[in-house]
């Protein structure tokens, strides 16, 4: 691996045989395996899948937006450490 770099840069190294290896496996467990849920986001799973659904329609709406919340500042956290990236 020493010849791999570090960041952005070792997405290049990468061969096209293991893109497509790893695009074919995401689409076959999209098409095979997932579950179509009736509302967007909604598995009815519950926290990490384990507990069944949330009744609590308040809870469920805190966690919820939460999650959003969460979620962007994950990628705003991710867009900032590309961009150090190709700085430096």
């Amino acid at each position: 691996f020493a010849d791999v770099p570090n960041g952005l840069a070792a997405l290049s190294k990468v061969p096209a045989a293991g893109w497509l290896q790893i695009f074919l496996f995401i689409g076959t467990y999209e098409v095979a395996y997932a579950e179509k849920p009736g509302e967007p986001g909604n598995f009815g799973k519950g926290n990490f899948g384990l507990f069944g659904g949330v009744a609590d329609s308040a809870k469920r709406t805190r966690g919820l937006n939460s999650e959003i919340a969460n979620g962007r500042l994950a990628m705003m956290a991710i867009i900032g450490m590309f961009y150090q990236d190709g700085l430096t």
